[in-house]
């Protein structure tokens, strides 16, 4: 009689460890844990700007042309010389030009000499016609006679006056021609670097219809940026916003300013087909394409680290906040019905809890928190579920 307890026993014992094994499969294949990923909320800076792309300009230059034709005998200078006011860069033949000047000063030479002769027959004409009406007071003459007299003064007189108007005349003309032999030397107009030189001793320049363009001297110290600003950004953008850049090669340094000005037409080209005045009234770009506005700040360069034609990335500060709480945009989701109110789940002694934020400056990524959430405070940015399969677990 003790056979079948022993076996209902065994059966029991069976049934036991096969609950065990189906449990702790189970908790091993079907049991899932969650997983909460947060990030601290902490103190930093916050910056909202507008990007753009920019080019380096001098703020002063000059292209230095040519005013007389003729073969270039000398360049003084050349690229990348720093030149002063008033130093001689070149040397133009000045044969033709100096020609010029030697036959306008024999002809006035000739003028002057004619003058001198014809003053001399005025006077003698004069004192011809005195004598005649002294004559004609006492009727020792007739009227004929003093009638000749009077018109050989009168004419006298009108070749001195044609003489001195030729005289007048030829002295223009010289100074003109003084002036184009001036233009075979020229000089700098400003202080400055010789940043391009486009002429060759011994190049023949002729500036009978344009201004042969030989080098452009620039002021480097002081260099303008020219960004341009999309059409979305650039009612954000004002004169005396601040404003910084970095160039290639150099990302690790700023450059700080202030925009000076923007210009109010926007710096696209017209479109092909457009006539010239279209163009000069900035016309807009056909349709799908970016306008972009021109915005300029000007930055010190003593140490000529910026150089002409350099890219800038721009950064125009709209607003900064300092040493303020910070949390990621990513963790929060926006609230209907107001841009600056968010979302927030915050994790709090292992329960997930739900805030209102107000945030104030932001950028991309981060934002200012004025309101709803603490140092420290450990916002949720995930919530992950896993189970485990041959001791690994899968997410």
């Amino acid at each position: 009689m003790r056979r079948p307890f022993h076996i209902s026993l065994r059966t029991a014992c069976f049934a036991g460890i096969s609950l065990l094994i189906l449990f702790a499969l189970w908790a091993m294949l079907f049991r899932t844990v969650e997983h909460v990923e947060t990030v601290a909320v902490t103190r930093g800076d916050v910056e909202s700007s507008v990007t753009a792309l920019g080019t380096l300009q001098p703020h002063s230059y000059v292209d230095i042309g040519a005013q007389a034709s003729g073969e270039i005998r000398k360049i003084h200078v050349q690229a990348g010389d720093k030149v002063r006011k008033g130093q001689l860069l070149v040397e133009i033949d000045p044969s033709v030009q100096q020609a010029k000047v030697d036959v306008d000063r024999s002809s006035l030479d000739s003028l002057r000499a004619q003058l001198t002769g014809a003053d001399a027959q005025r006077d003698f004409a004069r004192l011809q016609a005195q004598r005649q009406h002294r004559m004609m007071t006492d009727g020792a003459t007739r009227d004929q006679d003093l009638q000749s007299a009077d018109a050989t003064l009168r004419s006298a007189e009108a070749t001195v006056t044609n003489l001195r108007a030729q005289i007048d005349g030829a002295q223009s003309t010289l100074k003109g021609d003084e002036a184009q032999l001036g233009y075979t030397r020229i000089y700098a107009p400003m202080s400055g670097t010789v940043v391009t030189l486009d002429a060759r001793a011994g190049q023949t320049l002729n500036a009978t219809y344009q201004t042969p363009i030989i080098m452009r001297i620039a002021d480097l110290t002081t260099m303008t940026v020219w960004t341009q600003v999309s059409e979305a950004d650039v009612l954000r953008v004002k004169a005396g916003t601040p404003v910084y850049f970095t160039t290639l090669g150099s990302e690790d340094r700023r450059w700080t300013s202030r925009v000076a000005q923007i210009l109010p037409a926007p710096s696209n080209p017209a479109p092909a087909g457009d006539n010239a005045q279209g163009s000069a009234q900035g016309a807009a770009p056909t349709a799908g394409k970016v306008v972009l506005y021109t915005a300029l700040f000007d930055v010190a360069n003593a140490d000529a680290q910026l150089m002409p034609q350099m890219s800038a990335q721009v950064f125009f500060v709209i607003a900064r906040a300092q040493h303020v709480l910070t949390a990621p945009l990513a963790a929060m989701t926006p609230v209907p019905g107001d841009a600056n109110v968010y979302a927030a789940r915050v994790l709090v002694d292992g329960a997930v809890s739900e805030r209102r934020v107000r945030i104030g400056v932001h950028d991309r990524l981060r934002a200012q928190v004025l309101s709803g959430l603490r140092q420290g405070d450990l916002l949720v940015t995930a919530i992950r579920r896993s189970r485990a399969i041959d001791g690994r677990f899968e997410w």
